[in-house]
């Protein structure tokens, strides 16, 4: 079986930073909600998480609250959009107006002074409702819905020495101002926050891949027969996969022994589909071999594949990666027939290999394809503030005088039920970049 191997962390700035963040967020507890505010304090955005997931059927709203200073703004526009965009080139190579991307999704609109709506308005998550209440009457609700079609966050590994942003699909939310939405802004009334769109597979049962393979030698009669399968079609990241194989040698050669690859398959859709495959994980068995004429084998070999073990291979897909957090190897993209394949930048997918060393007689391989992905999210909070009911035990007689719980710690006499995530924990961005540094990460 193949193990994660075990890496010190050789940067004693790195473990304090994240053993004092650590005990910041265990010390504070609440909602968590993350801040950014433009170089001039004038325009800050709240979200209350940077990973948004596809559930296959619909993908969970981009939404947040905007803080604007009207005084700043004046007769100014408040913009914010959602860009989806694939670079294929290293931003130092952007020359002459030329920029080695390609913009895939964009969504905009204005949030100040908001726009007269013209229906029913959207209904607000309890999230905005408790900041807008916190942060009063110059904050702005935004929600933006991405469709299906919208492609999945993934970045290309990219080589230790390489700087700036790297390859791949990645989101950004935007929030500047300016007087027309096409208008370019300033770098002092804007903010830019890196976001992630993850998908997960549904928790359905897949088709247990399975495969049978025969070789036929020169002046032998009879076959070498390799049966081959996966205990399931779908697994979680860090999750082991079991290989079932099974081998029949009928034939006069002898097969020496067995290797096992995952191997990765990332189809680059730009003007042209090219391929790129990378193994993931490896293993070579010789227990139980050789297999000589007439003998069968039987045996389960468990291989994990891990980006633990594969940190210096160079374009190899990883879910997108924001700052320091860690991130994994890409996840399986989940197709629909509909979308066309220029629209998802990076198609990502992969299959177990199986080959079987025989001697003087060639090699025997067989694939399995299977799906990698990410397991159900939590259950996200209702879309509106539920109105938290007390039982009350009414005393014959006290009808007419209810009885007033007093709080007398916090003098309150009203009777309210606090719920537990009333408090809110804000972690500025600014303190991200800083702890982001160490890492030699630039991105915001």
């Amino acid at each position: 079986m193949e193990k994660e191997k075990s890496s010190k962390d050789s940067s004693p700035v790195k473990t304090k930073v994240l053993k004092e963040n650590t005990a910041i967020s265990e010390k504070k507890g609440g909602t968590r909600v993350f801040k950014k505010s433009t170089p001039n304090g004038k325009i800050t955005v709240y979200i209350g998480k940077r990973d948004f997931y596809d559930h296959i059927e619909h993908c969970e709203p981009v939404d947040g609250v905007v803080l604007v200073d009207p005084e700043h703004v004046k007769d100014k526009t408040v913009f914010c959009h959602v860009l989806a965009a694939f670079r294929y080139g290293r931003e130092d190579l952007d020359v002459l107006g030329l920029t080695f991307r390609k913009d895939l999704f964009l969504a905009k609109k204005q949030v100040y002074p908001p726009e007269p709506v013209e229906n029913k308005p959207e209904e607000l998550t309890r999230l905005q409702e408790r900041l807008i209440k916190k942060l009063g009457k110059n904050a702005f609700p935004f929600k933006f819905q991405l469709p299906s079609s919208a492609p999945s966050s993934v970045t290309l590994q990219p080589a230790p020495g390489d700087t700036g942003k790297p390859c791949g699909v990645d989101y950004e939310l935007r929030v500047y101002m300016s007087e027309t939405a096409d208008e370019k802004e300033y770098k002092r009334n804007s903010v830019r926050l890196a976001i992630r769109k993850i998908t997960y597979a549904p928790p359905v049962i897949a088709a247990q891949p399975t495969v049978e393979q025969h070789k036929e030698f020169m002046m032998c009669p009879h076959p070498l027969i390799l049966e081959a399968s996966l205990d399931k079609g779908m697994y979680y990241h860090g999750e082991s996969i079991a290989v079932n194989v099974h081998i029949s040698n009928r034939s006069n050669k002898t097969v020496k022994k067995i290797k096992i690859t995952v191997r990765q398959y990332a189809d680059i859709c730009l003007f042209s589909t090219a391929q790129y495959k990378c193994p993931v994980a490896s293993i070579e068995s010789e227990e139980g071999f050789p297999v000589g004429q007439s003998g069968t084998l039987s045996k389960i070999i468990y291989i994990t594949p891990l980006l633990a073990n594969n940190k210096d291979k160079r374009g190899l897909a990883l879910d997108g990666q924001l700052k320091h957090e860690d991130t994994n190897l890409a996840s399986s993209t989940i197709m629909d027939q509909n979308t066309p394949k220029e629209n998802l930048g990076i198609i990502v997918h992969y299959k177990v290999k199986i080959r079987l060393h025989v001697a003087y007689g060639g090699d025997l391989s067989v694939e399995l394809p299977f799906v990698l992905t990410h397991p159900k999210p939590p259950e996200t909070s209702p879309s509106t503030t539920p109105v938290l009911a007390r039982k009350e035990t009414t005393v014959p007689g006290e009808e007419e005088n209810p009885k007033i719980e007093n709080d007398l710690i916090n003098f309150d006499t009203d009777g309210s039920v606090k719920h537990p995530d009333d408090e809110l924990v804000f972690e500025e961005f600014a303190r991200m970049r800083v702890r982001g540094e160490h890492y030699g990460d630039s991105n915001a």
